[in-house]
């Protein structure tokens, strides 16, 4: 029972591994760019993001937090030029 078990578990580990395979070889141009592309995002992550603790988006650039008075004036500048007026009137409408 034992030796139908550990097959099973094999068979399904070896289907598994050759789903997840790369689909160039290790060797070619391709797959040498994309791990260097990896590296190079991944120690952008590392010194940005988790030395200061803040959140960092996917393509590296932390995000500046606004002040109170920079979040009033674009809402005054919303009001002005009517984008709230159109959200309110599409988006926000309750029939």
């Amino acid at each position: 029972m034992k030796r139908i078990t550990l097959a099973i578990v094999l068979a399904g580990t070896l289907s598994a591994a050759t789903a997840f395979a790369q689909s160039a070889p290790a060797g070619s141009a391709g797959s040498a760019q994309v791990s260097s592309q990896a590296a190079q995002v991944a120690s952008n992550v590392t010194s940005a993001g988790a030395a200061s603790g803040q959140w960092v988006p996917p393509y590296g650039q932390p995000v500046a937090p606004k002040t109170r008075a920079q979040v009033y004036q674009e809402l005054v500048h919303a009001e002005q030029d009517g984008q709230l007026a159109y959200l309110n009137s599409t988006i926000y409408a309750h029939p």
